[in-house]
């Protein structure tokens, strides 16, 4: 019998599929690349048959690459995308609107009344992220037609026929109750959804069907929402420790153990996972724009991609003052202002590439050091490390600033792709339910440990020239957001 689990983290630019063995690690690794549309208002689309095209053609490229068969599969999803499908084909009605998309805005602003009562209910600030808004908006503005569900339902409805979600990504919806764990009809009456066709809410390592779309039929036994995947992945299972994934976005997930913890610092309160019928809870902070602000700054011809991050900002001893507050789809946690729009300053003749990359690592070391306080503030503690993972934690560069900047160690994963690592051990206590999370998880073991290597008072003058320039684009952008 095969022991080994096929692990797939289907994700905004793409999808990245394992084959995980408990005895020889990953044996077996495929990918497929995914390309949202960014349009006008605010808009980010992605058809969903690329989004199924690339799970399936990421599993059989790793399964390929294993040379071996699988006992079962896990799967990981973007969380907080959408789309309208027909549940007796199974077609897709509309496009997958991603999580950044910020059409929803208005739908968001008429919540306003509503803001702290949903809060409440379901941990979450009523924002356009979120699932909730975005499957009003379709309603309002695409079809009433179907099924309207994020894009794991589908995917799974696609691949096995069952109609189901797992706690945590349906908690990223604002329509789950975070204490009973189940759909609020209070949440989706607000929304104007009430009476959809709603998915049934399942614990991550539940067996919800077989898949042939891989070759022999295999039982899906893991489901989970990307970033819980990976704050699983990296052994951030007790009270206290925290993670942060560098992605299209930055992800700071703090666990709070068996209950939510209503967060007053601008943090999200929700799901981490249900396994085995035990539900963990998590604090989660994001910031907009990670990779994609590298991205941007590649588009204008300033670096050729991320692997430049190092060598050209490594050529200068600083920004030069230059400051750089990349919120170029707007502020997350802890302000919630996606109205905000970014700024650089501090520009002269003799700032470069040089100097606006380090102004750029700066910028995403200081948001993150934001959501670190304001998880330590809720937490009633203060944070004593922080893990990462993700694609940027390759930059030197990066790494040393964030640790310079919070005045923290920063230890840097040694098993990358970390959301997949997570979902394949979901994946493993389905398939085995005598197994334990510790067993199930790979052991912690970081590849490298970046230590400050300036003092507490620099690390403050820097952070307040960022936070600065924070207060001043709140100040001159009239709010059109709700508040959380």
């Amino acid at each position: 019998m095969p022991s080994a689990v096929l692990a797939v983290d289907q994700g905004t630019s793409g999808t990245k599929a394992l084959v995980i063995c408990p005895e020889r690690g990953v044996i077996g690794v495929g990918s497929a690349p995914v390309t949202p549309r960014y349009g006008p208002g605010g808009s980010v689309e992605v058809d969903p048959r690329e989004l199924l095209a690339s799970v399936v053609g990421a599993g059989r490229a790793a399964i390929a690459d294993a040379g071996e068969p699988v006992a079962a599969v896990g799967l990981a999803n973007q969380g907080e995308t959408v789309l309208a499908w027909d549940p007796a084909s199974g077609e897709p009605l509309t496009d997958a609107i991603v999580w950044q998309d910020r059409r929803s805005a208005a739908i968001c602003a008429e919540l306003t009344p509503y803001a702290d009562e949903l809060t409440r209910l379901t941990g979450l600030p009523v924002d356009p992220y979120f699932a909730a808004p975005k499957m009003a908006w379709i309603r309002r503005e695409r079809t009433r037609e179907g099924a309207v569900t994020t894009s794991d339902a589908w995917l799974v409805h696609r691949l096995t026929g069952a109609f189901v979600t797992d706690a945590a990504t349906a908690g990223r919806t604002q329509l789950l109750d975070l204490d009973r764990v189940d759909w609020s009809p209070r949440a989706l009456d607000l929304y104007g959804l009430g009476g959809e066709p709603l998915p049934e809410v399942v614990d991550a390592d539940t067996a919800v069907g077989t898949i042939t779309a891989f070759g022999a039929a295999v039982p899906l036994t893991g489901l989970l929402v990307d970033q819980q995947a990976a704050l699983l992945a990296q052994s951030v299972t007790a009270p206290g420790a925290a993670k942060c994934t560098y992605g299209t976005g930055a992800f700071l997930l703090a666990q709070t153990g068996d209950t939510p913890r209503r967060t007053g610092s601008g943090l999200v309160s929700c799901v981490a996972w249900r396994l085995g019928g035990r539900t963990s809870y998590c604090l989660d902070g994001q910031v907009y724009t990670v990779a994609s602000a590298v991205r941007w700054l590649t588009d204008l011809g300033v670096i050729s991609g991320a692997a430049d991050l190092d060598p050209i900002g490594s050529a200068v001893p600083d920004s030069g003052g230059v400051t750089f507050v990349p919120a170029l789809a707007g502020l997350a946690a802890p302000h919630w202002r996606g109205d905000v729009r970014g700024s650089l300053t501090g520009l002269g003749l003799d700032t470069g590439p040089g100097q606006l990359v380090r102004a750029l690592c700066e910028g995403i070391a200081a948001q993150v050091v934001e959501l670190t306080e304001a998880a330590a503030t809720d937490l009633g503690r203060p944070l004593t490390a922080l893990r990462v993972d993700g694609g940027l934690t390759r930059s030197t560069l990066l790494m040393q600033t964030q640790a310079d900047l919070l005045q923290l160690p920063v230890e840097v994963s040694a098993l990358p792709d970390a959301t997949a690592l997570g979902v394949g051990a979901a994946a493993r206590l389905g398939l085995d339910p005598a197994l334990t999370i510790e067993r199930a998880v790979p052991a912690w073991q970081p590849s490298a440990v970046y230590e400050p290597r300036i003092g507490a008072q620099e690390a403050a003058d820097r952070l307040g020239r960022f936070r600065s320039e924070v207060a001043a684009l709140l100040d001159r952008t009239p709010r059109t957001a709700p508040v959380p």
